[in-house]
């Protein structure tokens, strides 16, 4: 019996004693793996703090083997009950970035695998960013997964030219080889494999491989989902963090036409879902700020899937550029708070407006893969969660519009201190200036008559309705017990004149 076999067969066993419904096999190809022990590390930004020191190890591995695209048997329907069928067979050669802790009693069994978004026209792990923080102290594992073309070969992003692997590190990266983002979806299920079998994953057992992605590669996790996730299954559940409405065939995928294929009849999750699927949604995702809105595609939940849908967030926000680089869990308050802080200017490029630096984003969205890695584990669901207002339009294909409280912050989802005690106009939208202005959001501080009016006895008055904002959404299960210390303290730390 080859060692592939038995490696297969034996994650088969793993998952049926642990009470999960699954095929005999996987469908997907069992690829070759190869760890990279040559000078230098790998070209992620996994943060400017110590994950050795925080009982982590980093290790890279180049994964190859022949990927295999896909074609759609009928149209690409609104409904995502799409079904598809092998098309062509190319070599390919990509890397894998590991992140596992260092003694095999502090995992947790999870491994989240991230598809590296491509946009800046380079590999990003935004969900690594945005999550980091519960991955490591739950134990989790991650894996960040060159799956498209762009960041392996080259190619435009968003603000020009980008940093392709290849060319970054020509030494560490130039035998990489990637035939074409049609073949990303069976180079992902590959390197899911890889995972849960253990192959890349030193001394650690997988129990739950989770698929992740943010952006673009959430439109793209669409696809997969809909389409090759019936074929493959690889992931045990999904993580499809602020996705538009579309989503492209598996057989026209790519970069830049991804986020609007569809237009605005968007595309939802297939009705009869193999595994559980968690979505989140910032208020930039909905409405779509000149792409195709989520709202396009939104859909009930059920019994295997939650959507979550998030008021005052944007699509990207302070965290992601200024604060998620050094926040390892043990950064002062001080520091955290001046983060924060409004901050008009990205990349060079002056915005509009200060960008959207509501925490709500990055505390719901740990709390949201907290609930997904939960849900696979045990079989309990994340509580459903009400969705934001909208006031649709008259016009058919429109994007409809957010109905605003008198304090102009939208009503309706998650409800969060930020939006339930604000001291700024929080929104995903109305920003602009450089290539991603209309990605950022906006915020807007209150004026001191705006917060005299909301708190007549100032902090106090404050915090007292923060706190009870707060209290709600960790019992509602939208944010998490652990950071419920750290998100008053910040409160505290950020009221205005602090």
């Amino acid at each position: 019996m080859s060692k592939g076999w038995k490696a297969a067969v034996a994650a088969v066993l793993a998952g049926l004693s642990l009470g999960l419904a699954q095929p005999a096999l996987a469908a997907a190809a069992q690829p070759q793996t190869k760890l990279i022990t040559g000078p230098g590390s790998p070209f992620l930004g996994l943060g400017a703090f110590d994950l050795k020191a925080l009982g982590y190890v980093v290790e890279e591995y180049i994964v190859s083997g022949t990927a295999t695209s896909y074609k759609l048997t009928g149209e690409p329907t609104a409904d995502g009950a799409w079904t598809a069928r092998p098309a062509d067979t190319a070599p390919y050669a990509t890397r894998i970035v590991v992140v596992r802790p260092a003694d095999p009693k502090r995992f947790s069994g999870t491994v989240a695998v991230e598809w590296l978004n491509v946009t800046g026209g380079l590999d990003a792990g935004p969900d690594w960013t945005y999550s980091h923080r519960e991955m490591l102290r739950a134990g989790m594992a991650y894996v960040g997964v060159s799956a498209q073309k762009v960041g392996v070969e080259g190619g435009q992003g968003i603000a020009g030219p980008g940093m392709p692997l290849k060319k970054v590190n020509p030494t560490r990266y130039g035998g990489l080889v990637h035939p074409g983002d049609n073949f990303s979806f069976d180079i992902f299920s590959q390197a899911g494999q890889a995972v849960k079998t253990g192959q890349v994953m030193g001394p650690l057992k997988p129990l739950h491989v989770l698929a992740t992605g943010e952006s673009q590669s959430a439109v793209f996790m669409t696809t997969y989902v809909d389409a090759i996730d019936p074929i493959a299954r690889v992931y045990d559940g999904f993580y499809i963090h602020s996705r538009f409405g579309g989503a492209p065939p598996p057989e026209t995928a790519s970069m830049r036409t991804g986020p609007n294929t569809r237009g605005a009849q968007g595309v939802k999750m297939r009705p009869d879902l193999r595994v559980p699927v968690m979505t989140l949604i910032s208020e930039t995702d909905l409405i779509g700020s000149g792409l195709s809105g989520f709202w396009a595609a939104q859909q009930p939940d059920n019994d295997k899937l939650r959507i979550w849908e998030m008021p005052g967030t944007s699509h990207v926000d302070n965290y992601m550029f200024f604060v998620g680089n050094y926040d390892d869990g043990s950064a002062p308050i001080a520091k955290l708070a001046e983060a924060w802080k409004p901050n008009d200017a990205l990349f060079g490029a002056k915005m509009a407006h200060p960008i959207n630096s509501g925490p709500q984003h990055h505390y719901v969205a740990m709390a949201a893969l907290a609930g997904l890695d939960r849900w696979v584990r045990t079989g309990r669901a994340p509580p459903k969660a009400p969705r934001l207002e909208l006031a649709m339009s008259d016009t058919a294909g429109q994007a409809p519009k957010l109905v605003l409280d008198e304090e102009g912050e939208a009503k309706g989802g998650i409800r969060t201190p930020w939006v339930d005690a604000p001291t700024a106009k929080l929104s995903g939208a109305g920003n602009s200036g450089g290539p991603y202005g209309f990605l950022v959001g906006s915020t807007i501080p209150f004026d001191a008559p705006t917060l005299a009016r909301l708190y007549p006895g100032g902090k106090a008055d404050y915090l007292k309705r923060f706190d009870a904002s707060l209290s709600n959404a960790v019992k509602g299960g939208f944010i998490l017990p652990a950071d419920q210390a750290e998100i008053r303290a910040l409160a505290a730390a950020g009221w205005p004149g602090a």
